[in-house]
């Protein structure tokens, strides 16, 4: 069973697009994007997901009502926990206490975004950010895919 990840997306639809391509075409079950959607017309490429959805808000989302209306329960604000497939996951978009966070030993996987870079670590607690999906401050466009069964992670450009 495959997760896919996403961060920082900031209205790139093409982007996003792509993402959702590489999504479907590896039968992820769920996508989790770790904020920064930026505008709620970015709902209409993430239709066409065949996985479920959660995300959180970044610090960039500045039209919160109209995201919260659009992922209508499945956007949250950062941290936000959740069970999956007896996995404990936590969901930030800025990274602050991340060290801590992974110390507690209370989470599978940590989701995070806003730095858009990559970065990967392996410990009692995975920790996934997959960079950035716009592409627009890195010039790389970055997902995840994180295999719950066996806790390989693939970054894989979009």
């Amino acid at each position: 069973m495959k997760v896919g990840i996403m961060a920082d997306s900031h209205d790139n639809l093409s982007a996003i697009g792509k993402a959702v391509s590489v999504f479907n075409d590896a039968e992820v079950s769920l996508v989790i994007h770790a904020g920064d959607l930026i505008a709620p017309f970015v709902s209409k490429p993430l239709m066409d997901l065949n996985a479920e959805f959660t995300a959180v808000f970044g610090n960039n989302d500045g039209e919160r009502f109209g995201l919260a209306r659009v992922f209508e329960g499945k956007i949250h604000r950062p941290p936000h926990l959740m069970r999956y497939h007896e996995k404990n996951i936590l969901i930030l978009h800025e990274p602050d206490n991340l060290g801590a966070l992974v110390d507690s030993g209370h989470f599978d996987l940590i989701v995070y975004g806003h730095t858009h870079d990559v970065d990967v670590k392996q410990g009692k607690t995975r920790v996934i950010n997959p960079g950035e999906c716009c592409g627009w401050l890195r010039g790389k466009r970055t997902v995840a895919l994180w295999n719950v069964e066996s806790d390989d992670v693939e970054i894989v450009p979009v």
